[in-house]
């Protein structure tokens, strides 16, 4: 493995050469690192990749530094684009040669000979090096010398920034399936897409899916003399070669980029404070949106999970990245990471209306806008507040999308096992938006009808009497030793999850951030490895 890093030089009268792995840069010979010049110009042997129909990109690179004396040894790939009759197709062709080729290099490193492998970019990066070196570090002295990205370079072509404060970057192979590009273009702050040539239609489908397509641009030989650079939608699909790649930089100041004009927001007033960046609060000198224009604000109700990050989807990780103002319930918002540019308008958990009303105030002035809503937004959530605000006017022309995130019901049932597995109901215990009477009534009809049930909002300091009222109704059509699940907290660091009888339910042990699942007849609970295991099977006994 990597070892001193010696100057190579010709043999060394050990009878084992040295093997390096020379990182070129992503084009330009001029950005070889100093340690790369010197292993070339030493090495005794220099390797390089190329294609069957034309020249090694690596060598051309690399071409002032090499010596009249050298040993080349050119690694021609047996197939890139085309088709073979290998055998084992396509991946054991290429197996077959990287095997062949890494003998090619052991016999002349057997030899006591130092052998240079040229890379593009770096040799750890998507390079063909690393298949050398899988086969032959472990049994050769070897070093690795790194070598400027093509992202690096992209980047630094396109003079934007990269990644900024805690924005994290994610590499993407232009290869992966479309819907899986999607997915992570959604999630992802900063991202390059490599390898694109054949697969630019699929990765411009995935950015246009995404909604990145108009954030997109797009470098073709980075630092060479035939270099491109542009916006990836302006690009003729026809026109690009397999050495380019798609870079969306970073997010943070960033305009917004479906909107020509994308004014700040101000003087917006909220149900609860609004926090801002070093910029300052929204203050405010924009007009509503006038009359008969396209809108450019809009609002996304984005549900967050049960609890944290890791239970975020991708579309909804994007869908907050993308976000000028984050608006939601304190709690809720805290579990948003904070990003520079972002503003935060937290409120109390009783003012729905007047956080809907907010939000879309702020999409008429031309705000990108989030609501923040824990579990799924349509689930006891924003999402009907929102839409109830958002078909009155003025706000009937503000754009709302809702999207969807793991229930606090699913989070719970899978940390017993299934006991939702067959037909469940879903009810809510409070009665700050509806009467008593009428959850009671559902209770009745829920537990007649045999259902396992998800009851929601079952207490609070306020509300203490709810729970025993529901054993009681349940009582009624559940036998005592009826599962209920009580979980609190699912996913958060005071979770608690725990199966009782339903005649031992006790109402202290339950709040607001209680869930009750409530088994059906069927349900049975099953002493397992590692903890109980409930669920209710999903075939019915004929009656």
């Amino acid at each position: 493995m990597p070892t001193d890093g010696g100057t190579p030089g010709t043999g060394n009268g050990t009878g084992t050469g040295r093997l390096y792995g020379v990182g070129l840069g992503p084009g330009d010979p001029s950005l070889l690192t100093v340690r790369a010049v010197e292993v070339i110009a030493g090495a005794d042997v220099v390797a390089y990749h190329g294609a069957r129909k034309g020249r090694s990109i690596a060598r051309s690179i690399a071409e002032r530094y090499l010596r009249p004396d050298h040993i080349e040894e050119p690694l021609i790939y047996p197939v890139t684009t085309g088709t073979t009759d290998h055998p084992g197709g396509y991946r054991g062709a290429i197996e077959e040669f990287y095997e062949e080729a890494a003998e090619r290099l052991a016999a002349h490193l057997a030899a006591g000979r130092t052998v240079a492998v040229l890379a593009e970019g770096d040799p750890m990066f998507y390079g063909s090096y690393m298949h050398m070196h899988k086969r032959l570090a472990h049994r050769f002295p070897t070093e690795v010398i790194p070598g400027v990205t093509s992202v690096g370079a992209a980047a630094a072509r396109l003079g934007v920034p990269l990644v900024e404060g805690g924005e994290t970057l994610t590499v993407l192979p232009g290869t992966l399936p479309e819907e899986e590009l999607t997915a992570r273009l959604e999630a992802g702050d900063a991202v390059a897409i490599m390898k694109l040539g054949r697969t630019f239609p699929a990765v411009r489908r995935a950015l246009e899916a995404s909604g990145r397509l108009a954030e997109a641009r797009y470098v073709e030989r980075a630092t060479m003399e035939d270099e491109r650079t542009g916006f990836l939608g302006d690009v003729d699909a026809d026109s690009v070669p397999y050495f380019s790649l798609a870079v969306l930089p970073s997010r943070i100041g960033a305009p917004d980029p479906a909107a020509a004009v994308n004014p700040s927001a101000g003087d917006a007033t909220g149900p609860g404070r609004t926090t801002g960046d070093a910029a300052g609060d929204a203050t405010g000198d924009t007009a509503p949106q006038e009359p008969g224009t396209a809108p450019r604000g809009r609002v996304v109700v984005v549900g967050t999970g049960p609890a944290g990050p890791r239970w975020l989807t991708p579309e909804a990780r994007g869908a907050l990245a993308d976000a000028e103002d984050l608006v939601g319930y304190t709690t809720y918002l805290d579990r948003v990471p904070v990003r520079p540019g972002q503003r935060r308008h937290p409120s109390d958990n009783k003012v729905e209306a007047e956080r809907a009303e907010f939000a879309l105030d702020l999409a008429r002035r031309g705000r990108r806008v989030a609501v923040v809503s824990s579990g799924d937004p349509g689930v006891f959530a924003m999402a009907s507040a929102v839409l109830e605000v958002a078909c009155r006017e003025p706000y009937t022309g503000v754009p709302v999308r809702v999207v969807p995130g793991m229930t606090a019901a699913q989070a719970a049932a899978s940390r017993v096992g299934a006991p939702l597995g067959h037909d469940y109901a879903v009810i809510s215990l409070s009665d700050r938006l509806k009467p008593w009477e009428v959850i009671e009534e559902r209770l009745r009809a829920a537990a007649g009808a045999d259902l396992a049930l998800a009851l929601y909002n079952p207490g609070s300091r306020s509300r203490t009497w709810q729970v025993g009222k529901a054993r009681e109704v349940l009582l009624e059509h559940r036998a005592p030793d009826t599962p209920v699940v009580l979980a609190r907290d699912v996913g958060g660091p005071t979770e608690r999850v725990r199966t009782v009888r339903l005649t031992d339910l006790d109402p202290a042990d339950v709040d607001m951030r209680t869930i009750l699942l409530v088994g059906s007849s069927l349900t049975t609970l099953v002493p397992r490895p590692g903890g109980d295991a409930v669920h209710t099977p999903r075939r019915y006994p004929a009656r």
